[in-house]
C-alpha cells in the first residue's frame, strides 16, 4: 500500500509546486518554446538536479533501490522526443501541468489536454507493435549509464550533471532577460 501511496504523495506535493509557481499556464509553457519565458525550464531543471542528488543520496544509504535501465534507442528516443515536443508546443501543456491544470478545473485542459493524452496513449498503444520493432534496433546499445560507459563514479557523473545545469541555468537566466 505505501508503495501506491508515496508516489501518490509527491505526485500531489509536485503538482501543487507547479501551481504554486504559475507553471501551469498555457502561455508559460508556450512562451519557453519562443524564449520569452524560462521560468518553467528553470523550475524542471532545478527539479532534476534535486531528484538526481536525492535519488544519489537514496542509493548509497540504502533506503532506495535501483531501478533498472531500460534498453537505449536513440532513434526511438529521437522520434518519442519530437512527438512529445510537438504536442507539448502545440497543446501548450506537458503531461504534468496538464493534470495540474485539470485540477484546477480548466475547460481546454480537459478538453485538449486530457483527450490529447488519451489518444495518444491509444494511438502508440495501436502502433507499438508495428514501429518499434524498427524503431528501437537502430542506435540500439543496450542497457547503459553514463557511469557504466565511463567506468566513473555515479558520484562523479552527478557532480558533472550538477555542474552542467547550473552552466545551463545560468544560460538560460540570461536569455530570458534579453527576450522581447
Amino acid at each position: 500500500m505505501l508503495d501506491v501511496i508515496k508516489p501518490l504523495v509527491l505526485g500531489f506535493l509536485f503538482g501543487w509546486a507547479l501551481h504554486k509557481a504559475g507553471l501551469t499556464h498555457y502561455a508559460r509553457i508556450v512562451n519557453v518554446y519562443r524564449f520569452r519565458d524560462m521560468t518553467v525550464m528553470r523550475f524542471m531543471l532545478t527539479a532534476l538536479v534535486v531528484g538526481a542528488i536525492a535519488i544519489q543520496v537514496g542509493l548509497d544509504a540504502g533506503f532506495a533501490a535501483s531501478a533498472p535501465v531500460p534498453p537505449t534507442s536513440v532513434l526511438a528516443n529521437l522520434v518519442g522526443g519530437v512527438v512529445f515536443g510537438v504536442g507539448m508546443a502545440t497543446a501548450g501543456y506537458c503531461p504534468g501541468t496538464v493534470v495540474a491544470e485539470a485540477g484546477e478545473g480548466r475547460l481546454d485542459a480537459w478538453i485538449a489536454g486530457l483527450s490529447g493524452l488519451l489518444v495518444g496513449a491509444m494511438v502508440f498503444g495501436l502502433l507499438q507493435p508495428v514501429i518499434m520493432p524498427t524503431l528501437s534496433r537502430v542506435g540500439a546499445y543496450g542497457r547503459i549509464t553514463l557511469a557504466g560507459l565511463t567506468g566513473a563514479s555515479p558520484w562523479l557523473v552527478l557532480l558533472v550533471f550538477v555542474q552542467a545545469m547550473a552552466l545551463v541555468l545560468l544560460l538560460i537566466g540570461r536569455v530570458g532577460r534579453r527576450a522581447p
